[in-house]
């Protein structure tokens, strides 16, 4: 479990480091809160920030129900995977949306293990 543990930190920190980001292309791209648009970076920025946050509702349950109920290295595994293609996402998108598409299908994969394991783990100890 403690890698479960750690890999769940590890998606913690990565979506700080999104919101961070995303705040600091808010300020150079001077928009000015309330706004969240006028900033075609900070729109990008804010796009992976709230797609990510979307994810991690899914992602962080399934990973510890997966753990507590099927494998906890198995788990940890699949959110190591969702991690790296959060990664992928994010870089792709900041570059150019239209190719953050490889990032996303990781992270869903990611998801749909987590989410068919947990159930799997779930079912047999019934």
């Amino acid at each position: 479990m403690e890698f479960v543990a750690l890999v769940t930190l590890l998606l913690i920190f990565q979506y700080m480091t999104f919101m961070m980001l995303c705040g600091m292309a808010r300020a150079k791209g001077d928009v000015k809160a309330p706004a969240t648009s006028g900033d075609e970076m900070y729109e990008r920025a804010l796009r992976v920030q709230m797609n990510t946050v979307e994810q991690l509702v899914i992602t962080l349950p399934a990973m510890w129900i997966c753990a507590m109920y099927y494998r906890p290295l198995v788990a940890a595994a699949l959110g190591l995977v969702f991690f790296l293609g959060r990664l992928l996402y994010r870089t792709a998108y900041m570059r150019d949306p239209a190719k953050r598409g490889p990032g996303m299908i990781i992270g869903f994969l990611a998801n749909v293990g987590l989410m068919l394991t947990a159930l799997w783990g779930v079912v047999i100890q019934m």
